[in-house]
C-alpha cells in the first residue's frame, strides 16, 4: 500500500498547526528522534513478528527472530519505515528509560499516513515491573477513538499458513472467517509474503480489530483508506503531527482486559499491532508502518 520515505529534522522543541496548535513537543535529547543515520535510538527492538504481507521479505532474506530485531531496529535508526504486514503483525520496542504517565501526551509514535491513506495500528503498552527487561507482564491496549464501537473486536484472531512461492497467504480467523494475503507480482515479486524467520507452516497472532475504512472513490473510481478520529499509529487523526509524520498517545488510555481504566504510572515496553483485516482492491492489504518511537 502507501510507502514514503520520510526524512525526520531533530528538533529539540517543535510547534505545529494542528487541533491543539498552542501545544508544543519536547524530544528529550537528539537519541529520542526516531531515526536518523548514525544516532543512538532511545530504545530497542526486542520482538518484530509482522503477519504476511507485500513489504516482508522485499528486501532481504531474514533467518532468525533475532536477525529480524536487528533488520528492523536498523531501519528505524535510518529513518525508514518497518512495515507489520498484514492484520496482526507487531513490532516491540522496549525504552531505555521508563516513560512516566503525565496524564496528557507521554510519546510519539511515526508512521506515512496521510489524509487519503491510513493503515491504522493499535497500540499496547506494559510495564517492566519486575526489571527483567522481558515484555512478560500485562498489556494494556491504549483506547481510540472507536474502542468498544459496533465492528470493534477484542480478542481476536488470525492463523496464517505458509504458501508455496508466488501464491496467495490463505488465513482464517477467530469468527470463521477465511481469506488470503494477495501475492501480487507486478508490485511485490518476492516469493513469500510469510516471514521467512518463522519456521512453523503456521502462525497465529491475537488482538483487537478495526473495521476497514477503505473506499473506492465513485468519480475517479480511486482507492482511499480514511482515517479513524484519533488514538491509532500510522493514522492522520486529530492527534497526527504533520511536520513531524507522528501520532502522539497517552499512557492515561490504558484499559484492562475489562474495559476499566488501568492506572498505570509508567511504561517501558509498546508494541504497535495493524488493527485492519481487510485490503483495498488494488493496493493490497492493509499494514501498518512504523517509523519511530519517542518520549514526549
Amino acid at each position: 500500500m502507501k510507502k514514503i520515505n520520510i526524512t525526520f529534522v531533530a528538533l529539540i522543541s517543535l510547534s505545529f498547526v494542528a487541533c491543539n496548535k498552542d501545544e508544543d513537543i519536547i524530544i528529550d535529547n537528539p537519541g529520542d528522534k526516531p531515526g536518523g543515520n548514525g544516532v543512538t535510538l532511545d530504545y530497542k527492538v526486542i520482538e518484530y513478528t509482522p503477519a504476511p504481507g507485500q513489504y516482508i521479505n522485499e528486501t532481504a532474506s531474514i533467518p532468525s527472530p533475532e536477525e529480524a530485531c536487528v533488520f528492523a531496529e536498523e531501519r528505524l535508526s535510518a529513518s525508514q519505515y518497518v512495515s507489520l504486514g498484514a492484520w496482526g503483525g507487531y513490532i516491540v520496542v522496549k525504552f531505555n528509560e521508563s516513560i512516566l504517565n503525565t496524564g496528557d501526551y507521554d510519546f510519539a509514535i511515526s508512521g506515512n499516513a496521510f489524509d487519503t491513506s491510513n493503515e491504522p495500528g493499535i497500540v499496547w503498552v506494559m510495564q517492566d515491573s519486575n526489571g527483567n527487561g522481558l515484555p512478560d507482564e500485562t498489556w494494556y491496549e491504549l483506547k481510540g477513538s472507536f474502542f468498544g464501537q459496533e465492528g470493534y473486536e477484542r480478542n481476536y484472531w488470525v492463523t496464517y499458513h505458509r504458501p508455496k512461492a508466488k501464491e496467495n497467504t490463505p488465513w482464517e480467523d477467530s469468527n470463521g472467517e477465511t481469506g488470503f494475503v494477495y501475492w501480487k507480482e507486478s508490485y511485490h515479486s518476492q516469493d513469500y509474503y510469510y516471514p521467512t524467520w518463522i519456521e512453523e507452516d503456521t502462525y497465529t497472532l491475537y488482538g483487537s480489530r478495526l473495521p476497514s475504512r477503505a473506499e473506492q472513490d465513485d468519480v475517479t473510481n480511486m482507492w482511499q483508506n480514511k482515517p479513524y478520529e484519533w488514538g491509532y499509529a500510522d493514522n492522520f487523526g486529530s492527534d497526527f503531527v504533520q511536520a513531524t509524520h507522528q501520532n502522539r498517545f497517552r499512557i492515561s488510555d490504558a484499559v484492562t482486559e475489562t474495559n476499566q481504566p488501568a492506572n498505570i504510572q509508567f511504561i517501558d515496553f509498546i508494541k504497535v499491532q495493524t488493527s485492519i483485516n481487510g485490503s483495498a482492491d488494488i493496493l493490497g492489504e492493509n499494514s501498518t508502518e512504523v517509523a519511530g518511537f519517542a518520549r514526549i
